[in-house]
């Protein structure tokens, strides 16, 4: 290459950097800027009233698993704060796994529909999107409610006497992202059993193949990519959910969305409170990791 021919490749990829620099500075003052400020935070000391001092200290990140004596200053496993996370995955885990259960069987129906039906059907799929989040979590709580619907129609026709307990527990909370998640799982399984080619079921049964061995070793394994995308779709807003549990759960059911916001006002502990932020988006990246890989594992396979 002459000299000529790397100064033109050298000012093509000067002009490139300056044409992208607009959306990279807006990239990382709107996603990374309030990161990188979490970041800074948690290694910050708390203030007496909120805010914090500008003095640098790893306390908030030991006070996520750790609590000291305020007495003779011993450390502690921090039990409510592993019982909120422990709660928050336990509950995401549950919810993917629910809505994969009924998810699965509700995408295959639609994709093995005509074409209008199929519309018809994706269309009352979508429309819980048309509401807000908030609206949609009261319309459970109505319906589980000691007077809401569901009680008062079994005392009705004598089913049972007096209310279920159902509201302000984790059944509740777990009912609650079921319903609003649910759609999640649907779409991404819909779009992986749209392509697949139905002769293969064919094939399969003319190898004398039973409906769980062709479900395990030839549905399942195409349909992949959308099983791990709608498991990744559902079980990241879970895990940070805030409005469901706070609505539904009560402040005896918290999760950790609920428990950071709790750290910024009442706790005033924003070091503990971003350290928290920064610990869920690592989980949550963890999850991304593992999807990624598992698509690009079958991308390559394919």
């Amino acid at each position: 290459m002459s000299a000529r021919e790397e100064a033109e490749t050298r000012r093509d990829a000067r002009n490139t950097w300056l044409l992208s620099a607009p959306a990279l500075v807006i990239l990382t003052l709107a996603a990374a800027g309030p990161l990188l400020i979490m970041l800074v935070y948690s290694f910050l000391t708390p203030g007496d009233y909120g805010n914090v001092v500008w003095k640098f200290s790893t306390d908030a990140w030991v006070g996520t698993i750790l609590s000291k004596d305020i007495f003779d200053g011993t450390y502690s496993l921090a039990d409510a704060h592993l019982t909120i996370f422990w709660r928050s995955v336990k509950l995401s885990l549950i919810t993917t796994l629910f809505t994969f259960i009924v998810g699965f069987p509700t995408a295959w129906f639609i994709a093995t529909r005509t074409a209008r039906t199929r519309t018809a059907l994706l269309f009352l799929i979508t429309i819980p999107f048309w509401t807000n989040l908030l609206i949609r979590t009261f319309a459970i709580n109505q319906i589980i409610r000691n007077e809401g619907i569901l009680n008062t129609f079994l005392i009705y026709l004598g089913v049972i006497d007096t209310p279920l307990v159902i509201i302000y527990s984790d059944f509740a909370v777990f009912l609650g992202m079921t319903y609003v998640y649910l759609p999640l799982m649907v779409l991404p399984l819909f779009a992986a059993i749209d392509r697949f080619d139905m002769k293969l079921l064919e094939a399969a049964y003319d190898l004398y193949a039973t409906r769980l061995q062709v479900l395990r070793k030839v549905v399942f394994p195409i349909v992949r990519p959308g099983i791990v995308a709608g498991s990744i779709l559902v079980f990241i807003p879970s895990l940070g959910a805030y409005v469901t549990p706070r609505i539904l759960g009560g402040g005896r059911n918290m999760m950790i969305g609920n428990f950071i916001e709790l750290q910024f006002g009442q706790g005033r502990n924003w070091p503990l409170g971003a350290a928290l932020s920064v610990l869920l988006l690592l989980i949550v990246a963890a999850a991304l990791v593992v999807y990624i890989r598992a698509t690009s594992r079958e991308t390559s396979n394919g």
